[in-house]
């Protein structure tokens, strides 16, 4: 394909695709006018949506060029100024930071570890399933209800004893005191 016959403008839908076979063919903007582009769209609110999107288009093209300059300027006021060191690390480190994020290395590494975490997660659920488990065999045990038995005896003892009136503390009417009464002041 031959260069002349390319379209150059880089906001022009038909950017590279004429052949020169072709350029000599005429184009009847009547008949495309005539054929709605979206079925349900007249020819005047379809002319309203073509004018609109050039307008979009060159409003594009011209927040480019102002970003681009104002880049520019920005980089020259920087050099003026004199990155400080901090600045420049910091920048740096950003810089570097989000290279590492959108690299395919990160992205991979973070997927791996995103799976082992979700497995590493199932399997500690299944162990503290099989140990909860294992705790409620263990409690039905013969072992453990004798255990427990013991234990309830010496507990009943050594609190049956409280209950009985052999505390070791005396009781305010044994003391010789008179009692205070309820509704005293501290």
């Amino acid at each position: 394909m031959d260069s002349a016959g390319q379209d150059i403008n880089l906001n022009s839908p038909n950017k590279g695709l004429l052949s020169d076979s072709m350029m000599d063919v005429p184009v009847d903007t009547a008949v495309a006018a005539q054929t709605p582009a979206v079925e349900g769209l007249t020819e005047a609110e379809e002319e309203e949506l073509r004018a609109e999107l050039l307008k979009v288009e060159e409003e594009i093209v011209t927040l480019r060029q102002v970003l681009a300059a104002k880049e520019r300027r920005c980089g020259e006021l920087r050099r003026k100024l004199g990155p400080s060191a901090s600045e420049g690390l910091r920048q740096s480190l950003s810089r570097s930071w989000r290279d590492v994020q959108v690299s395919s290395a990160y992205k991979r590494t973070q997927e791996t570890l995103s799976q082992a975490g979700q497995k590493t997660s199932a399997a500690l659920s299944t162990v503290g399933s099989a140990i909860s488990r294992k705790l409620g065999d263990m409690r039905n045990s013969a072992t453990f209800k004798s255990l427990e038995d013991r234990v309830g005896t010496i507990k009943s003892k050594v609190v049956g004893g409280r209950e009985n009136g052999s505390d070791s503390f005396p009781s305010p009417t044994e003391s010789g005191d008179k009692p205070l009464p309820d509704h005293a002041p501290f």
